[in-house]
This record gives structure tokens, C-alpha cells and sequence, in this order.
């Protein structure tokens, strides 16, 4: 049994997770082995994330005056809330993860951006790449003009060794 300091504490705790937060999720990790949900737990961790389980009642109050708390009316049963506070796509997608790989795992939906998101909505943003993903891509788009060009000086250089005459190059 929590103490009245325990509960608001934990208010608390989530009230600044709320407020720090760019997304939250509802799920539920109850039914996972705890070595699984620890593995989840790190997994969303590492991708700038947090995992609370707790009671209902103080989520629903931690959640007062925040845009989620539409997601915790006329909550039942045993929940966990995932927060996302850099990259929401890759927190939304370890969630996915660990729904595919364990079948009591389950996303019932969450809030982005000031908008309350439905269990597709939250599926659709895991498939989005997350933030490093993007940035890859985008680096790869970037440097793609200057690797072909140093690709065809390369082998301009090797038919000049080789005592070839370069083919030429319309403009």
C-alpha cells in the first residue's frame, strides 16, 4: 500500500514527465516476464524515452490540466505509459516491437502535438524512420553529388594510367 507522500511523489514525477514529454503512449507491459520488460524498458530508454507503471487514478491525476488527459478518461484496468521526450517515432516503434514479440503488449493509443492519436495513428508514426534514420538519409543526400563526382575523376585517373583516352563528355 502507497503512503499519501508515495502518491504524490509519484504525481509529481509524472507531472513533470508530462510537461517535459513531446508524446505519450498507453500500453500495457502487465503479462511480460520481467527480463522482457526490462529489455523494453532499455529499449525505450535508449531511444530518449521512460516507461511508468502505476495506478490509474494517478496517472488521470498527474494528467490534469495537460492536453493527454483525454487519454486517461474512463480508464480500466492495469496500463503503462510510455513517454517520448526526443524521438517519438523511435519510442512509438519499440512499442510496436515489443507488441509484435509478445501478444499481451498492446499500443492503445496516445498524444502528439496536441493531438490525441488512435492505436493506427500511433502504428502508422512507428513506421516513420526515426530521427537518426532521417538524419542518415538526409546526410546521404548531401554528400550523393560529391561522391559521383570524385567516382568519375576516379576512373578518368585509372583510363589515364591505363593509357586510355577519357571518352568524351557532352554538355
Amino acid at each position: 500500500m502507497l503512503s499519501r507522500s508515495d502518491k504524490e511523489a509519484i504525481v509529481n514525477s509524472l507531472k513533470t514527465d508530462f510537461g517535459n514529454a513531446k508524446a505519450v503512449f498507453l500500453t500495457n507491459l502487465i503479462g511480460v516476464t520481467s527480463n522482457d520488460a526490462v529489455e523494453i524498458r532499455k529499449n525505450v530508454r535508449d531511444m530518449q524515452g521512460k516507461i511508468v507503471v502505476t495506478r490509474n487514478n494517478l496517472f488521470k491525476k498527474a494528467a490534469e490540466g495537460t492536453d493527454a488527459s483525454v487519454l486517461f478518461d474512463n480508464l480500466k484496468g492495469p496500463h503503462a505509459v510510455a513517454f517520448a521526450f526526443e524521438d517519438v517515432p523511435g519510442v512509438a516503434k519499440c512499442l510496436k516491437t515489443a507488441g509484435s514479440a509478445h501478444e499481451v503488449v498492446e499500443l492503445k493509443g496516445g498524444f502528439f502535438d496536441g493531438k490525441q492519436l488512435s492505436t493506427a495513428e500511433v502504428k502508422r508514426l512507428a513506421d516513420l524512420p526515426s530521427r537518426d534514420e532521417m538524419l542518415g538519409t538526409l546526410l546521404a543526400t548531401f554528400i550523393a553529388p560529391v561522391s559521383a563526382f570524385a567516382r568519375v575523376m576516379h576512373a578518368i585517373k585509372e583510363q589515364k594510367e591505363a593509357g586510355a583516352t577519357p571518352a568524351p563528355v557532352e554538355a
